[in-house]
């Protein structure tokens, strides 16, 4: 009897709008790391309509076995398996990629595994695009009440889990040479901001 694959409703409503808007940052041949892959829709769902994009999914290590279930579903030629990354190491385990993505992510991390994760990015994306998918707040505020309840949800379940303030998160960027590009609104009361590193040489 076949495994199910894991599923998030999430993840399969807001996977076009996401597409839509890497369609405008991302090249060919470019590669791509994915950081926190969780249920792999996003990583299928891209690979599959950017086929011309090399896709590196990644999760901590418990989560990459039921993850590999959907990527080798899938079967495509740009979607390896996933790797075992977590962001609290200093060396990540893979190549050096053109641009990073994250989705739903920095609001689960610990507030000191968001500065290694930036900490991280800063190490191995030299230049490229780094895009950032999810919630965030604005001054301090929450940008509806839905996500005031969903932090309070958050901090029920993890109290160092929580909606990220979005001047602190651009202040850990800016400290490695990358610039906000754009900040895009997003269906559900969500972000992806997209920052940029040029290259030094």
């Amino acid at each position: 009897m076949n495994q199910p694959l894991p599923f998030s409703q999430a993840s399969e409503n807001n996977k076009q709008v996401i597409l839509d808007v890497l369609k405008c940052y991302l090249k060919s041949g470019d590669k791509v790391l994915e950081i926190a892959s969780g249920t792999g829709q996003h990583a299928v769902f891209i690979a599959e309509n950017m086929p011309e994009l090399h896709w590196q999914s990644s999760d901590i290590s418990s989560n990459v076995e039921s993850l590999n279930l959907r990527i080798s579903a899938a079967q495509l030629e740009n979607l390896p398996a996933a790797i075992p990354l977590d962001v609290n190491q200093e060396h990540w385990p893979c190549d050096v990629p053109n641009s990073i993505f994250s989705a739903n992510s920095l609001h689960i991390m610990s507030a000191d595994s968001v500065e290694n994760f930036f900490a991280g990015v800063c190490n191995h994306l030299k230049e490229g695009h780094l895009l950032v998918y999810g919630p965030f707040k604005y001054g301090g505020n929450f940008t509806s009440e839905s996500n005031a309840g969903f932090d309070l949800w958050l901090k029920d379940r993890n109290p160092e889990s929580g909606i990220r303030d979005f001047e602190w998160v651009d202040g850990l960027t800016k400290r490695c040479g990358f610039q906000l590009t754009e900040d895009h609104v997003m269906p559900a009361n969500n972000q992806l901001l997209v920052w940029n590193r040029e290259s030094s040489r």
